[in-house]
């Protein structure tokens, strides 16, 4: 399934489960359904099933989110404790949509304290009180870390059918009466190397054969390349020794970066737990560093390596020579908790650490050029599976050592990926089936039932009508401001949110200025890296319908391309 079909499906409300293998553009595409739903008006709840996953999407914890803390047990006194929590009780109300990021991660147990909390305080007998569920992951990756039962109290436990902490989140029944639309991408954005591919896919299937044991092992490399390579190692301590003893041999003086925050302490401190960059960045000239955020205007993603070549005379802060050659000045950027639309903390550091070294548990979820490992101590199922995979070629992989661990992944999963991926072409197909009008007509009434707009056609005439009239100083005051915002590099979602409107308004302030002629395709160009066939297909629609409109475009290409994405092209294009 491609990002856009699972995006459609996305759309229409049902409860999804969106999976692939690492690479496949997983938190690409959620992320893409999460500023439609805003663009609608409709706030999604966004949580993720550990505090670093969290922190990448900007939302909670499950955990924190429903309330249910570090608990393994959900008895009636901790139901009314959470009932009684005014925030909990108000944002699991006013939810329309759950998002739960990294669920591979998150035991059937507490999927399913999730499911009891969410419906009874919803106070409605469907599956999680009526909510879309989206869920979000790669079983093949780290599993859950289940703690010890511990009854504190003597409680009695509420009815819930499954006690025998199954270890992952598909063995709930909370999983099975979601009923999920399963969406497996099956593109391949990371790896470049065809027979890389081959032993990720041995190892992912449980085929290991010994070619690929001696592809891997001709990456043998009994010390890491100087200045070159990542290193990954299982154990934090191994990490914090290899970063400290590499920035002590740097000849200049450190300078210090102290992470700032605003908001409440607990949930300024979750957030910093849960940052990849410290509270206290210590940085010097020369010193090897990974970004921790993505900014692809600026040419940067969780993951992009660099060294720090200098500190800028202007403002101090470092600049970065990536490994691709491009120069980023690494300015402070921000982690927040949003609820509803509301920002509730957030913190600000320089997004780097040091990168000599981070642990495999870290690198979840980055895309490397390189890294050098050790996985001779591997001790978990899929542990060397998420290292290897985090290069994107078999040339920018070095091997210390490994040991059979590294080649398994969890016996159980294997067969329930088999069925993910057999579902996910039944999904593909029914949808398939729905024609474009009807589906653009079910995803417009799952917004209404959110309570949220949909106003994708207007949008042409209410856009057309404002360029016929000159607007008034002010107006046109905040369409610069936005342009301002665009110029800088920004997305459109970031724009949005830095100036606290919807993407729909966003979208009409460049169509104004494009309009008065003080926004060029060049202002906007950047919005568009990764995406030049799909600005192709958009522009080879207009020509060919010759109009302006939106919904023709919309369904000359059978609705594989959004239609913000559409509009946005336009403003690309001469009339």
């Amino acid at each position: 399934m491609t990002q856009n079909e699972a995006l459609d499906i996305l759309k229409t409300g049902a409860n999804i489960f969106l999976t692939g293998e690492p690479g496949s553009g997983k938190t690409y595409t959620v992320n893409t359904y999460i500023g439609w739903l805003r663009a609608q008006s409709v706030e999604p709840s966004i949580t993720a099933s550990t505090g670093i996953a969290a922190t990448h999407i900007g939302g909670y914890t499950i955990h924190s989110w429903c309330g249910i803390g570090i608990k393994t047990e959900l008895t009636e006194r901790d139901l009314d404790r959470i009932k009684t929590n005014r925030r909990v009780l108000g944002r699991i109300r006013n939810a329309k949509v759950l998002i739960i990021d990294e669920v591979s991660m998150l035991s059937a147990n507490t999927l399913t304290m999730v499911e009891v909390v969410c419906r009874k305080l919803r106070q409605s007998p469907l599956p999680f009180g009526g909510l879309q569920v989206v869920l979000v992951g790669d079983f093949f990756q780290l599993p859950p870390i289940i703690p010890h039962r511990i009854d504190t109290d003597g409680q009695k436990m509420l009815e819930i059918e499954s006690t025998n902490f199954s270890l992952f989140a598909f063995a709930s029944p909370a999983w099975r009466a979601l009923n999920l639309s399963i969406c497996y991408l099956a593109e391949q954005h990371r790896q470049e190397d065809a027979e890389f591919l081959g032993v990720l896919s041995a190892i992912r299937h449980g085929e290991v054969s010994e070619t690929h044991r001696s592809i891997l092992k001709s990456r043998h490399a009994p010390h890491a390349p100087e200045n070159t390579h990542t290193q990954l190692f299982s154990h934090n301590a191994d990490v914090d020794r290899i970063n400290a003893a590499k920035l002590a041999k740097l000849p200049s003086s450190h300078v210090a970066f102290t992470m700032k925050s605003s908001g409440p302490a607990k949930l300024t401190e979750h957030l910093a737990k849960g940052c990849l960059s410290p509270e206290t960045l210590l940085l010097k000239t020369g010193a090897r560093v990974m970004f921790t955020k993505n900014d692809p205007a600026r040419a940067f993603v969780n993951g992009t390596i660099g060294t720090v070549t200098k500190f800028d005379a202007t403002m101090g802060f470092p600049v970065i020579k990536t490994a691709r050659g491009y120069e980023i000045t690494a300015e402070p950027m921000d982690w927040t908790i949003e609820d509803n639309g509301r920002t509730l903390a957030r913190i600000s550091q320089i997004p780097l650490r040091l990168a000599w070294a981070i642990t495999v548990h870290k690198s979840q979820g980055m895309s490397l050029d390189s890294a050098y490992m050790d996985l001779s101590d591997t001790f978990e199922y899929g542990q060397g599976y998420v290292a290897i995979s985090r290069v994107r070629t078999l040339k920018g992989l070095s091997l210390a050592g490994i040991n059979e661990r590294t080649f398994e992944t969890h016996p159980d999963i294997r067969g329930k990926d088999r069925e993910f991926r057999a579902a996910s072409e039944n999904t593909a197909s029914k949808f398939a089936a729905i024609p474009a009008t009807e589906l653009i007509a079910i995803q417009q009434h799952f917004i209404k039932a959110c309570g949220g707009t949909t106003s994708r056609a207007p949008a042409d005439e209410r856009a057309r009508h404002k360029r016929s009239h000159r607007p008034e100083k002010s107006k046109e005051r905040r369409w610069q401001s936005t342009a301002n915002l665009v110029r800088e590099g920004r997305t459109i979602e970031e724009t949005a949110r830095l100036r606290g409107r919807t993407i729909d308004t966003i979208l009409e302030h460049l169509e104004n200025l494009r309009e008065l002629g003080k926004m060029q395709a060049k202002d906007i160009a950047h919005l568009f890296w990764g995406k030049e066939k799909e600005v192709e297909e958009i522009y080879d629609a207009f020509r060919a319908l010759g109009t302006e409109r939106l919904k023709p475009v919309f369904r000359r290409l059978d609705g594989r391309i959004s239609y913000e994405t559409i509009r946005l092209a336009r403003l690309l294009f001469d009339k």
